[in-house]
């Protein structure tokens, strides 16, 4: 089965959904991982730097984004550990991704019509595009 996992989290509804999914899997192998990936994205991480107290705040503040995730997981029993990148998000899953040759991506979809997918781009479309290994959207 699959070892390492990787769970894009943001601390969404659908990152909550796709969670869910990681941790079905996960629980048919007592060996595999979950890497949960948080990005914390260039555009809105200036802001934050701004208004946080310091580095360790900030960094608090953060994984208090995808607490509900961790806490699911820590529920569940399931192994796993939680990276927070910075750039951008599609990019920076990907490249985390095909570097650390994890063996299945799971991702939330926001569940963009296809006009808007196509104007927008989604990460979860992104991500699917350009992963080496498989990759579940979980809508």
């Amino acid at each position: 089965m699959y070892k390492r996992i990787l769970l894009a989290a943001d601390g969404s509804e659908n990152a909550v959904r796709a969670a869910k999914e990681a941790i079905k899997i996960a629980s048919c192998d007592s060996e595999t991982v979950i890497e949960v990936v948080f990005v914390a994205d260039f555009e809105k991480s200036k802001s934050d730097v701004l208004h946080s107290t310091s580095s360790e705040a900030l960094n608090l503040e953060r994984r208090k984004k995808i607490s509900k995730i961790e806490q699911l997981l820590k529920d569940s029993k399931v192994n796993y550990k939680v990276n927070i990148l910075h750039g951008a998000p599609g990019p920076e899953i990907v490249k985390y991704a095909n570097e650390e040759q994890v063996d299945l991506v799971v991702i939330g979809s926001r569940g963009l019509n296809d006009l808007q997918e196509v104007v927008l781009g989604s990460v979860s479309h992104k991500v699917m595009k350009r992963v080496d290994c498989p990759a579940l959207i979980v809508k």
